[in-house]
């Protein structure tokens, strides 16, 4: 991966169960708006937990695909800012997912759709709706955005001039139906590092930002990407390694030429699960301390659920809106830290605002898929 720090960041779109753009996501943060609602496009019949965070796009029936039409969403919000013109021709276009279509391989399965393979890669609805030549698309669970956020980054390092980076995925039964099978109690909520947290609920959305390697004249973009550290330890299915995390922050400090107590703001991937915040704060003590001064940190699923290949991303965005207007979204659901967390400041209840810089972006996946991003955003 490249270790060229500020690759302009010239534009962002994202959609999520609390906002169809980055401003409504960010503003719904603020406002400690929770995305969080009784399932509605599933049978409550056949599971213990009956809420997840949808985006609510549907009468009642479930149809497919939704993960494509979020997808060409967020990319469409993020060309306008960018003032790029379509067609796309050979931009680069790098896709993060966990799971592409499947909720549409399971409809098609079961008799309810007619479906074609094409329809079901996100290539041809970006050729399609862009002119986009040449598309890229990797399956790499909760830190897939990130990791195609390093791609886009090797792609300008490489001769790129533009490229366009993002994350989606979509609430598909057989994952609620895992996660409702693991936790043997529902958990209400998303709680991160809070001492009576329960486990993850789902949720669904994209994001999507462009890169460009040097900045158009005239057109200000939101900041620039620092760094970004990729690694995989393959420790545990799906028990995180807190060392290996900590090499995954150190490496994108490292690349970023900066040090933890230069980082402002940790938008922390904390999905309120019992191993991996433990995990993440452990990791964070061991490069930060047990009680960093001057970082804040948040953990944005606490509203918008687990957006998988999204949630990278989805967070990155909302760490440039947090810079640009000085004020760091709450966590929801923290009333008591692990003891791991205790003297963190991470942010609860209310917005806090707050003069930053430089933010750090966390994102971990199973089987030790670990992606962590610097970026500096415009103020």
């Amino acid at each position: 991966m490249s270790e060229q720090a500020s690759w302009p960041i010239a534009g962002t779109g994202a959609v999520a169960s609390i906002g169809r753009s980055p401003a409504e996501i960010f503003d719904a943060l603020c406002r400690g708006t929770s995305g969080l609602h009784p399932m509605r496009g599933f049978d409550r019949s056949y599971y213990a937990g009956h809420r997840l965070y949808e985006i609510d796009d549907r009468d009642a029936d479930d149809v497919p695909g939704r993960a494509t039409a979020f997808l060409l969403e967020a990319i469409t919000q993020a060309l306008a800012e960018a003032g790029l013109d379509e067609p796309l021709g050979d931009i680069p276009v790098v896709v993060g997912t966990g799971l592409r279509e499947l909720r549409s391989v399971e409809l098609w399965a079961r008799g309810n759709v007619l479906l074609s393979a094409g329809q079901l890669h996100f290539g041809t609805a970006l050729r399609e709706r862009f002119g986009a030549t040449m598309t890229h698309t990797v399956s790499n669970a909760c830190s897939a955005s990130l990791y195609a956020l390093a791609m886009g980054c090797d792609l300008l390092a490489a001769g790129a001039e533009t490229v366009v980076v993002a994350g989606v995925d979509a609430i598909t039964e057989s994952m609620v139906g895992i996660a409702d099978r693991l936790q043997s109690v529902a958990p209400d909520t998303v709680r991160p590092f809070d001492r009576k947290r329960m486990g993850t609920i789902l949720g669904e959305g994209a994001s999507a930002v462009v890169l460009r390697r040097s900045e158009v004249p005239g057109r200000p973009g939101p900041g620039w990407v620092c760094g970004v550290a990729v690694n995989c330890d393959a420790h545990h299915t799906t028990a995180p390694d807190a060392g290996s995390i900590a090499a995954a922050i150190r490496d994108a400090h490292q690349r970023a030429g900066i040090g933890p107590e230069d980082v402002g703001l940790v938008m922390l991937h904390g999905t309120g699960t019992h191993a991996n915040d433990a995990a993440e704060a452990r990791a964070l003590r061991a490069v930060f301390g047990p009680a960093p001064e001057k970082t804040l940190m948040t953990a944005m699923k606490s509203m918008t659920g687990h957006t998988s290949g999204a949630s990278g991303l989805h967070s990155l965005i909302v760490a440039l809106r947090a810079m640009r207007n000085g004020l760091v979204p709450p966590t929801l659901g923290l009333d008591e830290p692990i003891e791991e967390a205790e003297e963190f400041r991470i942010v609860r209840h209310a917005a806090a605002p707050a003069d930053l810089a430089l933010a750090q972006i966390n994102a971990f996946g199973f089987g030790g898929i670990n992606a962590v991003a610097v970026v500096a955003g415009r103020r």
